[in-house]
């Protein structure tokens, strides 16, 4: 009877790892044979609406193209180490694909098969043009290599196990591609793209439940810092409300607020790259996020007295 009911629990363990193995397989995309040129200068734009640089420059440098990484990214999961993607051969993205690259930005997915920590933001990526992807990787063969492995991230169990992400992508991770909206104007499209893909304003812009998922319910209506640093703006019309669509895009290129005083932190290396962008993708974004409805975002912790 205890032979049967060992032999019993073995059977339902194999088949629930099998069954977990499954669930949480890493999904690619495959890619139709080349039929165009890679566009350079919209792969360019789309590295400077990604903020490519913000998290892969090499730190206390001032070479924003040299993107060897490193730069730490706390969380309450843990250390990230933004690796990295420079074209060197051995350190870097140099021997990657084409394919490779896609399935990493809009999947999530190692060239190796591993899934990546959505500390990577992927799950806006994701709904990207694959033809914007190919030109950002195409721009990027053309920056300088920097050598340098990257550094391994620092996270407690269970989260070092990388398979356990494939749970998290079931429950957060949205691969739809974007749909403009027919009734807007194609300025309005153009900047809900950019903000809601490669922009991923709502990664930072959102607050994120215990799970590190986006509150749905209040996007872009601003929380804590990702890295535990302070608090992140409320960026639809609770927050905005007083913004001109100039104002915004006059902040996005000069990181000046329209009191006067200038953007700091994170959201400096941010506009060290939107202030790269061209005039009309800036108006873009900003008649987008001039249209959100307002949204009330988590409260502010209290200062201490005294």
């Amino acid at each position: 009877m205890l032979r049967r009911l060992l032999l019993a629990v073995c059977v339902l363990g194999a088949a629930g790892l099998a069954v977990f193995w499954w669930l949480t397989s890493p999904a690619t995309v495959a890619l139709a044979a080349a039929a165009r040129a890679p566009d350079l200068a919209n792969g360019q734009e789309m590295f400077n609406i990604g903020g490519c640089s913000s998290c892969h420059a090499v730190p206390n440098q001032p070479d924003r193209l040299k993107l060897g990484g490193g730069l730490p990214l706390t969380s309450p999961f843990g250390t990230f180490y933004a690796p990295n993607i420079s074209p060197d051969p051995n350190d870097g993205i140099g021997r990657w694909s084409e394919a490779d690259f896609v399935n990493a930005v809009v999947r999530g997915v190692s060239p190796g098969g591993s899934h990546y920590y959505p500390a990577f933001p992927y799950t806006s990526y994701a709904a990207a043009k694959v033809d914007d992807i190919s030109d950002l990787f195409a721009y990027m063969k053309t920056l300088p290599a920097v050598a340098g492995p990257s550094r391994t991230h620092e996270l407690p169990f269970p989260f070092n196990i990388r398979r356990t992400v494939g749970v998290w992508k079931l429950l957060f991770f949205n691969d739809r591609p974007f749909v403009a909206d027919g009734s807007r104007s194609a300025e309005w499209n153009r900047g809900a793209y950019l903000v809601n893909t490669l922009g991923h304003c709502a990664e930072c812009h959102s607050p994120r439940n215990p799970l590190g998922g986006i509150k749905t319910a209040q996007r872009f209506a601003g929380g804590p810092e990702p890295e535990g640093q302070g608090f992140v703006p409320n960026i639809t019309q609770k927050g905005l409300s007083d913004w001109s669509e100039s104002d915004i895009s006059y902040f996005l290129e000069t990181g000046q607020l329209p009191d006067g005083d200038n953007a700091g932190g994170s959201m400096a290396r941010v506009i060290r790259n939107t202030s790269q962008l061209s005039a009309d993708d800036r108006k873009a974004m900003a008649v987008y996020l001039k249209s959100l409805p307002p949204v009330e975002g988590p409260p502010k912790p209290k200062k201490p007295v005294g």
